[in-house]
């Protein structure tokens, strides 16, 4: 399936992370923030989030306007109705940030942007990020949401680092790139990061995000101790567009709940522009990319990351659909 993103589509960021990792204090950053962009703000239940009732103008109803322009709603029925409802002011912000609670899966979030119809032609993923709580974090750490949370992140804070030894903060770093090789890690106190490395990351656009090292991944690859990890496959060569296709089908059939994400940039035969494409679980969608720079080494990088991935079947198989 091959979406082309228009200009005109509003990035989206989904915020995810546990309960009381710093959540809402990045949420109200993003609203006071001098950043020059118009945001829109979806919170899952206006009551627990706190934002702070100053920056609020009325909250009668669903959708909001703050004080500084910003508008907020707040998710008590169907996502895809309020973003509907969000669209008719599309003049009023140039970007949306869907907060979700601190014990969801982040995935059927971000899955409506690759589901409904309306979403795709409308809303681009611009990134999703995911605040973690250094100190806090190794209690639920064998939890599904933690993991989940992590795997699926494209920016990681790594917060309140005054708590934790450097030592400490060290060692968790290793385990989140262990799990999560292409999330960009910061480390923040009270969730203070520049807005430039939240919003407008284009992480879709996987030029950041995957300045992967193979070697990393491999060093200690086949003993994951965790059950989440990465696997990165990068190869040069041109792909069988077809073969590809039956391949991730197939491998979306057999394997999809155990995949949270994949993402990859691929050199197709016959193609002069870069195939980029992302998946989520069952879900995927390629898009024509930009023209390849005549500089550029045209090769393919694909990383999963999920449970129980067998890495030296997913090479042989990726390395069969080449021409």
């Amino acid at each position: 399936m091959v979406t082309a993103t228009s200009s005109s589509s509003v990035p989206v960021t989904v915020l995810t992370g546990y309960l009381g990792a710093g959540k809402t204090t990045l949420l109200n950053r993003i609203l006071t923030h001098e950043h020059g962009l118009k945001v829109a703000v979806i919170v899952n239940e206006f009551g627990e989030v706190g934002i702070d009732n100053q920056l609020v103008i009325d909250t009668d109803e669903e959708i909001f306007e703050m004080n500084n322009g910003c508008i907020c709603c707040t998710v008590r029925g169907d996502l895809i109705r309020i973003i509907s409802n969000l669209m008719r002011r599309r003049n009023k912000f140039d970007h949306l940030v869907i907060e979700t609670t601190g014990l969801a899966d982040p995935a059927p979030v971000i899955q409506t942007f690759f589901v409904d119809e309306d979403m795709r032609e409308q809303m681009q993923l611009d990134a999703v990020v995911t605040v973690v709580d250094a100190k806090h974090i190794w209690e639920h750490w064998d939890s599904s949401e933690a993991q989940e949370q992590i795997a699926f992140a494209d920016v990681i804070l790594l917060n309140k680092t005054d708590l934790v030894t450097p030592e400490q903060l060290d060692e968790l770093e290793k385990r989140i790139r262990g799990m999560n090789a292409i999330a960009k890690v910061y480390r923040t106190r009270n969730s203070e990061l520049e807005m430039d490395a939240l919003l407008g990351v284009n992480a879709f656009d996987l030029n950041r995000a995957l300045e992967i090292d193979p070697q990393f991944l491999s060093e200690d690859a086949h003993e994951h101790d965790e059950s989440v990890y990465s696997v990165a496959l990068v190869e040069s060569g041109e792909l069988d567009g077809e073969k590809l296709q039956q391949w991730m089908s197939k491998l979306l059939q057999t394997q999809g709940p155990d995949i949270f994400r994949m993402k990859g940039i691929l050199n197709l035969a016959g193609e002069d522009h870069r195939f980029v494409f992302q998946g989520v679980h069952m879900l995927f969608e390629g898009t024509r990319d930009r023209l390849w720079k005549p500089e550029e080494t045209r090769n393919n990088q694909l990383v999963f990351i999920g449970r129980n991935l067998d890495e030296a079947k997913l090479r042989q198989d990726f390395r069969s659909c080449l021409v």
